[in-house]
């Protein structure tokens, strides 16, 4: 059986699918790379300390006239870089936009997987309907013709063409219902998942 697909799908389904998430994070990575290039332009501190023991010779060195230490801050700033740093983050914007660009043709690809797998199902619904009605009319035909052949009108060829006729209907009918599972399945991986699992 066809698993019955709600009226309204809500987009958020296609959150769960795994290319849509791999872009919308390179997409985020690409808007932290912005962050690191404007950092560039502030000045860099940095505190450190040192300490220890010298002396020159190996009897004095443990001495505490012999120990030294250190501390303080070291401030360091660019003054001209030639506009590196701005080409640099100029540079991450655009790479930036080409991710929001390709989160966006991900997202859209994904829309259309939907409403493919969508409209691929409801044409095979129609079709398969259809088909019923074919299947039917081709049984009622051989029930006619065996009835016929059974009177003695017509010959056995009759027969097997009608037999031919709602066999070629009822695996047209199969092939169509396996259409529609098919279809159904792409639409689950079309939305990331079972509909009814969020």
């Amino acid at each position: 059986m066809l698993p019955t697909i709600p009226v309204g799908l809500p987009a958020e389904l296609l959150e769960r699918r795994p290319d849509i998430a791999a872009a919308e994070r390179r997409m985020a990575a690409a808007n932290a790379q912005i962050g690191v290039a404007q950092a560039a332009f502030f000045p860099d501190l940095s505190f450190s300390a040192s300490g220890g023991y010298q002396n020159s010779s190996f009897s004095q060195l443990m001495t505490l006239p012999n120990r030294f230490w250190s501390l303080g801050p070291a401030l360091a700033l660019t003054v001209f870089d030639g506009g590196s740093r701005t080409a640099q983050k100029e540079q991450m914007i655009a790479a930036y936009d080409k991710s929001v660009a390709s989160y966006r043709q991900t997202v859209l690809s994904a829309f259309q997987d939907v409403e493919d797998n969508l409209a691929a199902l409801r044409v095979l619904a129609d079709e398969a309907e259809a088909q019923r009605a074919a299947q039917a009319a081709a049984h009622e035909a051989l029930s006619l013709i065996d009835n016929h052949y059974q009177a003695g009108t017509v010959s056995y060829l009759n027969v097997v063409t009608a037999q031919a006729a709602a066999l070629a209907a009822d695996r047209a009918s199969l092939a169509i219902g396996g259409n529609r599972l098919v279809a159904s399945v792409l639409l689950q991986k079309a939305l990331g998942g079972d509909w009814n699992k969020q």
